[in-house]
């Protein structure tokens, strides 16, 4: 892949493929056009961190689709490489591009979790959720393939159901009807089998009685037919609900030769001046706190012991799996996740005291977990670059 040159071209340009493989590097007129303004009107500013916050901080305060089009811009290498490392250490029916779309599609969900008090850096963040999210992705595509319908309907939790059906456009009284079908048919059709992805049709006897329950229940006059129509709506609803079709923004309109949805984007966002002096602030006090908790980790990974450290490096920095490493130190596998976990909680005890005196943020279960998190991105990226 060719490396992007410059502010201009970070925030403006998309990768596109060719049988399967990047090809070019597209440019969007419009964020090419609001980029430009941007560094007119402050050329001082050439740091591709200060901007991507600053766009962070305009969606935060305005939710415009501007700045969700540069960071998407922002991010395509680091979606790029994560996609490649899932399609090269994964089998699925999907190819390179598809999981760089699958993948890319989470830019809003990035955003909204994605916090600059914990995470050392929007790229950094990006990969462990872009990874998180399409291993995820598969997983839940390669359950509704090998699963039949009845199956999936075995497997469904009630509030996926409900979500799936929701998403589906269906009113609050449908979904009620359709969810008391689904649990009669789990009250009244059971596998004996180990394997349930393969779970067949209920035969003729059982549709009936699953029928007799629903109506007893609601007190209506349903006929098995429609009741079995009901169930492989809600299968599809299901299947639709976990296995979304993907759509690329580069893709043209449907019925149309030319234009995409990127050319939905307004072609310039008003500046504010008193957000991006709020940005540049921010950006300033973070890079601050950044440095400090970057000499706060790497403290403590001195303080750890000889072993310790090495069982660190061989884990993220030369990417070998708990199994591999216990081969190479001839232990059991479930020793070395033993001291992986106590290395990493002791550095999580570091790094959460920092946050409470400097940041003074109360330790919460929600703090907590987004500390952990932090600090698994700080470690891959310090591992990497080291």
């Amino acid at each position: 892949m060719q490396p992007r040159q410059g502010i201009i071209e970070i925030f403006s340009t998309f990768v596109q493929f060719d049988a399967d493989r990047f090809s070019i590097w597209v440019t969007d007129s419009k964020l090419q056009r609001s980029i430009k303004k941007c560094l007119e009107t402050y050329p001082q500013q050439t740091s591709d961190n200060f901007w991507v916050l600053y766009w962070y901080k305009i969606w935060q305060i305005e939710s415009n689709p501007l700045a969700v089009g540069h960071i998407s811009a922002y991010l395509q290498e680091v979606c790029y490489w994560v996609a490649r490392k899932i399609t090269i250490n994964f089998s699925s029916q999907f190819s390179l591009a598809d999981c760089f779309q699958i993948a890319i599609s989470c830019v809003h969900k990035i955003l909204r979790n994605f916090n600059p008090e914990y995470s050392t850096s929007l790229k950094s963040y990006a990969e462990y959720a872009f990874e998180r999210f399409l291993k995820d992705s598969l997983r839940l595509v390669k359950e509704a393939d090998i699963c039949t319908d009845w199956a999936l309907l075995h497997k469904i939790s009630r509030k996926r159901l409900v979500n799936s059906l929701e998403n589906a456009g269906f009113n609050s009284q449908i979904v009620n009807s359709y969810v008391l079908a689904w649990e009669c048919f789990k009250e009244l059709y059971t596998s004996e089998s180990q394997t349930i992805r393969q779970l067949g049709k209920p035969d003729t006897a059982t549709w009936q009685a699953i029928t007799q329950l629903y109506n007893r229940q609601s007190l209506s006059q349903l006929t098995p037919e429609t009741l079995e129509q009901w169930l492989s709506t809600c299968a599809k609803a299901v299947r639709d609900f976990l296995y979304p079709k993907f759509v690329s923004v580069d893709a043209p309109f449907n019925g149309q030769e030319s234009g995409n949805l990127l050319d939905t984007l307004p072609a310039d966002l008003p500046a504010s001046l008193l957000t991006e002096m709020i940005a540049q602030e921010e950006a300033k006090t973070r890079q601050t706190q950044q440095s400090q908790l970057n000499q706060v980790l790497i403290n403590a990974l001195a303080a750890l012991d000889i072993q310790s450290q090495k069982l660190l490096q061989v884990y993220y920095e030369q990417k070998l799996t708990q199994q591999q490493i216990a081969q190479q130190l001839e232990i059991k596998q479930y020793t070395v996740s033993r001291r992986l976990s106590s290395v990493k909680r002791s550095l999580l005890t570091t790094l959460t005291q920092w946050s409470i005196d400097n940041l003074h943020i109360s330790p919460t279960s929600v703090v907590l977990d987004a500390v952990s998190q932090s600090l698994e991105e700080w470690l891959k990226n310090y591992y990497r670059t080291s």
